[in-house]
């Protein structure tokens, strides 16, 4: 599992060294740019941002747009800012005005202009966000893995079982999940999380991938008892609870990833709990986002969480059901989406 491991980390890396450009203005290089905010025209080009690896961080108290880039980590709105060029501020504005285009004009301007080389930075020096903050759905499948179903003794589904968290659940790289003391069965469930980048009204499977902005990592934290053994069940409390919704540390844009075709892992101390492939999905991702628009109209910036693989504890014989604990590190891993990390408190 240790070349497998690498694999995983070593696409997001080697992503980075994609960076597309759109139509850029290329700065002069070596001038200075004026300081002053360009106003959004409103008749530049719309679509998803293509070639880049995105992601959150938290400045001054407020969440930025970011990418992840060779010369290092470079907010995309200071970046616009200092180039005179317009930029989404956030992940959010990016998704919901399908503002990719600007992205990619931003992160290649700054990349050619020397001026700029001093907003790159170090990404030990910054606080990450989840990589959505508001999205207005956030949708999750349950039973998509041909071997978790297995495992659990279910039954094969035959139409996407679907259900929902809400943002309060929204959580980061390097996050904390703050355990309730009443509760005492928490499961891990590592997932692949597809990111909307357009609007998904009925959309055929053959066109549903053209929807979607990129690809991340999650995690759909469950506390069981509470979904399953609470009066009557109570999935909605026992799936999104506050933090409940580890995302990220990046979105790594659609042009980049198969998302039928992920090594996907969770580690909980270090330990491999899980590892599977989305290969075994029961419902692929053009036909998880067609099912879904048929019903509910996608918008851009939702969010999917496409199931999660054999291993996750709820799966197992009882006498084996070892459930977390305060004090339990989680890292989760789809292969070129990078690693997720968080702790439990």
């Amino acid at each position: 599992m240790g070349q497998n491991r690498r694999q995983f980390l070593k696409g997001a890396g080697a992503a980075a060294c994609a960076i597309a450009g759109a139509g850029a203005a290329a700065a002069l290089a070596g001038q200075l740019p004026a300081k002053a905010e360009i106003a959004p025209t409103p008749n530049r080009p719309r679509g998803m941002a293509r070639g880049l690896i995105l992601m959150t961080l938290r400045r001054a108290g407020q969440y930025r747009l970011a990418a992840k880039t060779p010369w290092g980590i470079l907010d995309v709105g200071e970046a616009g800012k200092f180039l005179r060029m317009h930029a989404p501020a956030t992940m959010d504005d990016l998704l919901q005005n399908e503002d990719g285009p600007s992205v990619n004009a931003v992160v290649e301007a700054a990349g050619k202009s020397k001026a700029a080389q001093k907003l790159f930075f170090r990404e030990d020096r910054l606080e990450y966000g989840p990589v959505v903050t508001r999205p207005e759905k956030i949708l999750c499948l349950g039973l998509n893995y041909r071997r978790y179903v297995t495992q659990s003794g279910a039954a094969i589904p035959k139409q996407p079982v679907l259900f929902n968290k809400y943002n309060n659940s929204l959580n980061h790289h390097w996050g904390t999940i703050k355990l309730p003391a009443d509760v005492k069965k928490f499961d891990h469930e590592v997932e692949l999380v597809i990111v909307m980048g357009k609007e998904a009204k009925n959309v055929k499977e053959a066109d549903a991938l053209s929807c979607v902005a990129g690809y991340c990592t999650g995690n759909d934290f469950s506390a069981r008892d509470l979904q399953l053994e609470a009066d009557g069940g109570q999935w909605m409390i026992g799936k999104t609870l506050d933090q409940f919704a580890p995302l990220g540390p990046y979105m790594v844009t659609a042009d980049q990833v198969n998302p039928d075709n992920l090594m996907i892992e969770c580690r909980v101390n270090g330990e491999t709990r899980q590892s599977s492939n989305t290969r075994d999905f029961i419902f692929n991702s053009r036909q998880i986002i067609s099912y879904i628009s048929h019903y509910i109209t996608l918008k851009p910036g939702d969010i999917i969480f496409t199931g999660t693989p054999e291993g996750a504890i709820q799966s197992k014989p009882k006498d084996r059901q070892v459930w977390l604990k305060r004090g339990d590190k989680v890292a989760c891993s789809v292969e070129k989406l990078s690693e997720l990390r968080f702790e439990l408190v």
